[in-house]
């Protein structure tokens, strides 16, 4: 029997059910789940272990990297420079990045990039580990990259190169890494436990990650049954899906320090659980009475439909606003009008305005899912039938 701490409000007895049932049904080893309703907390739940390989437990404040679901918390800084009157979404981005109009990308716009539109999902000269953490080989690359689309004209995942689009455009239009920006301006306001480039006096609290395997029958939905179309994507050397995702070569170790500390928005997040759902509430409205972190207009430009339809990266339709995936078939959140981001092989956040929902939920144990992993999905139904 797993040893799970924290607590849940009454009526929601149903969240800590499907979470005991992830470590005995679904391979869990460690995790942490929260959920805020109307800005109140609900659920604040932990068990396992710290890291996918020891024995130590999960401890209240233990955090892990959360791969792509950093991008949906990132994705909030360009959306409150637009708010702050500091970035035009219909901007040509080569207004605030000139560079980056090169070969073929001058009728790119902000919000292409926010939506997968762009063009740039992979590079034809994948970058090191080393050169994807500097800061200057990223944006640079990107910059010169022609593009695979004519952007604008449609969508692919962007996995890797988001990281440097949405870091550059931001270095470019406040001074600041994106990294800095989101603790100054979101992170430390709202006291979340999220780093893009975690400091070295929080990163003794960071669990090691690595990969688990399902059980055998689980209720993993595309993770257990993909198309055959989708498969040999990903096995495809050649496919767009596997230069997307290959787009830093060979592939980091996500337990070494200098990777952590590196501000890598698209892969690189780190996060408790409680500051995923923590900041997602803020972003429908105030959080403990505190301050709301966007403008009405703001939070319904999150969750606009900018791209759906076929994914040319991900080879299944996807649904994007400006930085979010939109709840789908190939995404389940709550409810139509979700958004939020999950994180290749478990963690998601998201919120749901209708319900006033949040929900956060963090794991080390990286199962093969990319948008749709079982445990996460377990707990996303305990909640919707509650509320």
């Amino acid at each position: 029997m797993v040893d799970v701490q924290g607590a849940v409000a009454p009526g929601y007895e149903p969240v800590e059910d499907a979470f005991v049932r992830n470590f005995s049904q679904r391979g869990e080893r460690g995790a942490a789940v929260a959920v805020y309703r109307d800005g109140r907390k609900v659920v604040d739940l932990w068990a396992g272990t710290k890291d996918v390989d020891g024995t130590a437990p999960w401890a209240v404040d233990t955090a892990q990297i959360v791969r792509s679901a950093g991008k949906g918390v990132a994705a909030a800084v360009p959306l409150l420079l637009h708010q702050r009157g500091r970035l035009d979404l219909d901007a040509p981005v080569s207004t605030y990045w000139p560079e980056f109009k090169a070969n073929g990308k001058e009728r790119a716009l902000v919000r292409h990039l926010l939506s997968h539109r762009a063009g740039v999902p992979a590079l034809d000269r994948p970058l090191t580990p080393a050169e994807a953490a500097d800061g200057e080989s990223g944006p640079a690359a990107v910059a010169a990259q022609a593009p695979f689309w004519e952007p604008g004209t449609a969508h692919g995942y962007h996995a890797q190169t988001y990281s440097w689009l949405l870091g550059e455009l931001v270095r470019r239009v406040t001074g600041r890494t994106i990294g800095r920006w989101l603790a100054e301006e979101i992170a430390g306001p709202l006291g979340l436990d999220f780093w893009l480039g975690v400091p070295g006096e929080e990163a003794h609290r960071v669990g090691r990650v690595g990969p688990v395997e399902a059980p055998e029958g689980g209720d993993g939905g595309l993770r257990l049954r993909p198309k055959r179309s989708v498969a040999e994507a990903y096995q495809d050397p050649g496919s767009l899906t596997r230069r997307a995702f290959g787009a830093i070569d060979p592939l980091p170790d996500e337990n070494d320090p200098a990777y952590r500390a590196a501000e890598l928005p698209a892969s690189a997040g780190i996060s408790t659980a409680r500051a995923l759902a923590r900041f997602y509430a803020a972003t429908m409205g105030e959080v403990d009475g505190g301050a709301r972190l966007f403008a009405p207009a703001t939070l319904t430009l999150a969750r606009t439909e900018e791209s759906s339809g076929p994914d040319r990266v991900l080879v299944v339709n996807t649904r994007f606003g400006l930085g979010c995936m939109l709840h789908g078939p190939a995404s389940p959140l709550l409810a139509p009008g979700s958004f939020g981001h999950p994180g290749r092989g478990g963690s998601l956040g998201f919120a749901d305005p209708e319900s006033g929902i949040a929900f956060g939920y963090v794991t080390n144990g990286l199962q093969k899912g990319v948008t749709a992993d079982p445990r996460a999905q377990a707990l996303v139904r305990a909640v919707r039938s509650v509320s």
